[in-house]
């Protein structure tokens, strides 16, 4: 499948969850579990293998389920494709975005709640309590989606909601995110903005909502780019309250809008970095609106589970080579690394094979740094090494790069203002060419085993010749 091809992808959450299922995918826990802390404490404890389905939740009808995307296979088993299908389908959807189609009735608005109905939103859903020393109950995989005042263009991404009452909770709002650019023009206004908070949602949605840097500029419609990924239009329903359209095949949603005169403290809250953020002035978000499908699925992401970093892999990934390919002729492939937060270190695969290729490791290496903003460390290393074994970039290191000719430095670069190392958001960048000089690249190479076959269950523990004659 090429990066044009229009593919249909069923992206739908439950669909997604039915795969994943039938892959094994996802473990069940039987016994009543408890939100406050004890799911959590699960999810972070068996982090990075299945997913964790809590299907009795103490004091709630509703089942949570989470460390849905935290893994390459559990992402590979409910896209129902390899990671680099999700990568061309990601990279495609950039180049070809599909709007949102409008349907009129939505699975999503199967029991719907409303203000004057009094419900009260820590009551009906399962919210957790993550981390100790946190200052409450926080919604952490809800998607924001916003239609910007002034542009009209829609946007969707990740918020996490702090519950301060029964229609209410606080939103955190990062500095550079659409979400609050949008936010402070209804603020000039002098007026609300509609918002809808959905809770699991179809994943090329999700995927959307995790994509950043040049790919994703403001002007650009995530719905449209969901589509994209999809391969087909994103359905999307009307609010039942607000004047927006959200996607239809979502478990839960929250309606409602951002107040523009009233802040109160939100936080501390433990960040994907493992660090616990103070308390900072957020907005107030007012529900005006519940709505979830019949039997709802509670999707719940640790703030410093692999999840949390793990959603941007992917969508980062394509947007790199995407980028990359298009400045640099050598550039192969590129890994946003485990270590990194899949988020501030990057290598980069190219192919030299001509003299005029030299170089373009190093051009790369800018041009990466000017994709991504967050990125720090960009690693370029030949295509014979294996990008995504860090035993093998270690030795490109460890044997290939001579620091005082290939380390180079830049200072007073734009990261993420939540790196602690970090002034304020500016650091110094490091780039670290490992490649072999074209010429050298003969006397570089590692001596070759001869391909051989080893059948299934060649080697046993009892098998004769065995060494039991030592004793």
């Amino acid at each position: 499948m090429n990066a044009g091809t229009q593919v249909c992808v069923d992206t739908r959450f439950r669909s997604a969850m039915r795969r994943m299922q039938q892959a094994g995918r996802i473990r069940t826990l039987a016994r009543e579990a408890d939100p406050e802390f004890q799911i959590a404490g699960m999810m972070k404890k068996l982090d990075g293998a299945a997913a964790l389905l809590f299907a009795r939740v103490k004091g709630h009808a509703m089942p949570v389920i989470g460390n849905i995307l935290c893994c390459k296979e559990n992402c590979e088993a409910a896209f129902g494709m390899d990671y680099r299908g999700i990568r061309q389908s990601v990279a495609r959807s950039f180049g070809h975005p599909m709007a949102p189609v409008r349907v009129a009735n939505a699975p999503v608005h199967e029991h719907v709640y409303r203000g004057k109905d009094g419900f009260d939103i820590g009551g009906m859903l399962p919210v957790l309590t993550h981390s100790d020393g946190d200052s409450g109950r926080f919604i952490t995989a809800g998607i924001v989606v916003v239609q910007d005042p002034e542009t009209g263009v829609y946007n969707a991404s990740y918020h996490r909601l702090q519950l301060i009452g029964a229609q209410r909770t606080a939103l955190r709002l990062d500095f550079g995110r659409h979400l609050r650019a949008a936010y402070e023009r209804a603020q000039r206004m002098g007026k609300p903005l509609p918002i809808a908070v959905c809770i699991g949602t179809d994943l090329a949605v999700h995927y959307a909502a995790a994509t950043m840097g040049s790919q994703m500029p403001e002007s650009a419609d995530e719905l449209a780019i969901a589509g994209g990924l999809r391969g087909e239009p994103v359905p999307v329903v009307k609010a039942l309250t607000q004047d927006i359209f959200y996607p239809a095949e979502t478990e839960i949603v929250l309606e409602g809008v951002l107040l523009p005169d009233q802040q109160v403290l939100e936080g501390p809250f433990t960040d994907f970095g493992g660090f616990r953020q103070p308390a900072e002035d957020a907005p107030v978000f007012e529900v005006s609106a519940l709505a979830h499908r019949a039997q709802p699925l509670y999707h719940a992401i640790n703030g410093v589970g692999r999840e949390t970093v793990m959603l941007r892999k992917y969508v980062l990934e394509a947007s790199l080579l995407k980028a990359l390919q298009a400045a640099t002729p050598i550039v192969q492939d590129v890994e946003m690394t485990a270590g990194g937060l899949h988020r501030f270190h990057a290598v980069i695969s190219v192919k030299k094979t001509i003299p005029q290729h030299e170089g373009f490791q190093r051009n790369a290496i800018l041009a990466a740094f000017a994709t991504l903003k967050d990125l720090d460390l960009v690693i370029a290393v030949d295509d014979d090494i294996d990008i995504q074994d860090s035993n093998d970039v270690e030795y490109a290191l460890a044997m290939r790069m001579e620091a005082s000719k290939d380390l180079f430095i830049i200072p007073g670069a734009r990261t993420h203002e939540l790196v602690r190392v970090s002034n304020g958001g500016i650091r110094a960048k490091v780039g670290i060419d490992a490649t072999v000089p074209l010429e050298d690249q003969a006397r570089f190479a590692r001596a070759p085993f001869k391909a051989v076959e080893v059948e299934a269950g060649a080697f046993s523990p009892d098998a004769p010749g065995s060494l039991d004659w030592l004793k």
